[in-house]
C-alpha cells in the first residue's frame, strides 16, 4: 500500500504565493495549459519526483509515440516494469527495447484500443503473465478529421476514446483490485471543457461529423467514465483519476489541428506527461495532508499540474443530470455496446 510521505524539507515545501500564482494561472486558458503555466507551477510549488514503483507493473496504453512514450519511460525511471501498448509494432518495439537498454523492465504489445478484438486478446495474455496491476494509464487518442468506423462499425473517436478504455480497464480490473492500492489515469483533455456530456449525442452520425467536437465530447466523457470507475472500484483499492495534460507538442495534435501553432509555448511530452505520471504512481494518494484532505479528492477526481481542477468552465456545459447518474448511464450505455459489465 501506498503511504505518507516523509515531511518535506524547507527546500521542497511551496513558495507561500504558490497557491495564490497557481489561481491566477487557472483563470486564464493560455496560462494554465501552455508551457509558461507549467513551469511557474513546477517551480514556485517546488515539485518533487513522484513516488517510486519499483516491483510494480504498470500498462501504458499509445505508448509507441507523444505523451504515451513520455509517461511510459517515466514509469520506467520510477522502477516500474512498464508494458507498452501501442498500434503501430516498430514504434512500440522501439520504446520497450529502448526502456530495457537504460537497465529498467519493459515488454511491448501491439494493440489497437479501437478494436475489441485487440484488447480482449492482450487482457488474456496479461492476465496469464502477471498476477496484478498497480496501474493503468490511457493515453491513446486521436482527433480525427474526416468520420471512420471500427471493425465492428463504431464510430472510431468513440471506439478510441471511450469503448476502448471502458473494455481495457474492465478486463484488467481483477488484476488491478489484487494490488491493494492500484491507480487508473485517464487523459483526457482541456478541449473537454467546451462540450458538456450528453450521452445522447456522444456518437456523431457520418452526415453531421465534426472531429474537433467528437473528440471534445469523448474526452468529456472519459471524465465522467473516470468517476464510475472510482464509485465502483474505490472500496476494492482502485483510485481513478482523468487529467488534462495542456497544450502539448504531439504528432497527435500535428496531424489532427494542424493550424494550432504555439511554438514555444507548446508543453514538451514529458511534461504534459507528468501529472499522469504522478498520479499512477501514488502522488495524489501520497502527499502531505491529513487524512480529510486526502479523502476530500485524492482518489478521484479531475487533475491538472498536480492539482485537481473544477470539471466546468463554461456555463452552458454544465451537466443536465448529476454526475452520479451520468455515470451510471455511460457505464450501462458502454456495457451493452461491449457486452462487459451488464448487470442483470
Amino acid at each position: 500500500m501506498f503511504t505518507a510521505t516523509r515531511e518535506p524539507g524547507p527546500a521542497e515545501r511551496p513558495a507561500p504565493l504558490a497557491r495564490p500564482v497557481d489561481a491566477l494561472l487557472e483563470a486564464t486558458v493560455a496560462g494554465s495549459f501552455s508551457r509558461l503555466g507549467y513551469l511557474a507551477r513546477r517551480s514556485i510549488e517546488r515539485w518533487g519526483e513522484p513516488p517510486r514503483m519499483d516491483g510494480r507493473v504498470a500498462v501504458v496504453t499509445g505508448a509507441s509515440s507523444g505523451i504515451g512514450r513520455a509517461a511510459a519511460l517515466a514509469l520506467a525511471g520510477l522502477g516500474a516494469e512498464v508494458v507498452v501498448l501501442g498500434r503501430d509494432a516498430d514504434r512500440t518495439h522501439a520504446v520497450a527495447d529502448g526502456i530495457r537498454a537504460s537497465g529498467a523492465s519493459a515488454s511491448a504489445a501491439v494493440v489497437d484500443v479501437a478494436e475489441g478484438a485487440s484488447i480482449t486478446a492482450f487482457v488474456e495474455q496479461l492476465r496469464a503473465r502477471h498476477g496484478r496491476l498497480d496501474a493503468l494509464v490511457h493515453c491513446a487518442g486521436a482527433l480525427l478529421r474526416s468520420y471512420q468506423v471500427n471493425g465492428d462499425g463504431i464510430e472510431l473517436t468513440v471506439a478510441t476514446h471511450v469503448l476502448g478504455p471502458y473494455r481495457l480497464t474492465y478486463g484488467l480490473a481483477p488484476l488491478l483490485k489484487r494490488a491493494g492500492s492500484a491507480t487508473v489515469v485517464i487523459v483526457s483533455s482541456g478541449g473537454m471543457y467546451t462540450e458538456r456530456f450528453d450521452l445522447e449525442h456522444l456518437e456523431m452520425p457520418r452526415d453531421r461529423y465534426d472531429g474537433v467536437k467528437a473528440y471534445a465530447r469523448a474526452k468529456r466523457a472519459q471524465v465522467v467514465l473516470a468517476h464510475a470507475w472510482s464509485r465502483r472500484w474505490s472500496s476494492e483499492g482502485v483510485a481513478s483519476y482523468s487529467m488534462h495534460p495542456g497544450w502539448v507538442d504531439t504528432p497527435g495534435l500535428t496531424s489532427g489541428l494542424p493550424s494550432f501553432r504555439l511554438g514555444p509555448l507548446l508543453r514538451r511530452p514529458e511534461e504534459g506527461a507528468d501529472t499522469a505520471v504522478w498520479l499512477a504512481a501514488g502522488g495524489a494518494r501520497s502527499q502531505a495532508g491529513g487524512p480529510g484532505e486526502r479523502s476530500a479528492g485524492a482518489e478521484n477526481g479531475f487533475w491538472h499540474d498536480r492539482r485537481r481542477r473544477s470539471e466546468l468552465r463554461l456555463p452552458w456545459t454544465r451537466p443536465a443530470k448529476p454526475l452520479e447518474d451520468q455515470g451510471r448511464r455511460l457505464w450501462e450505455w458502454c456495457a451493452r455496446r461491449t457486452g462487459l459489465g451488464v448487470e442483470v
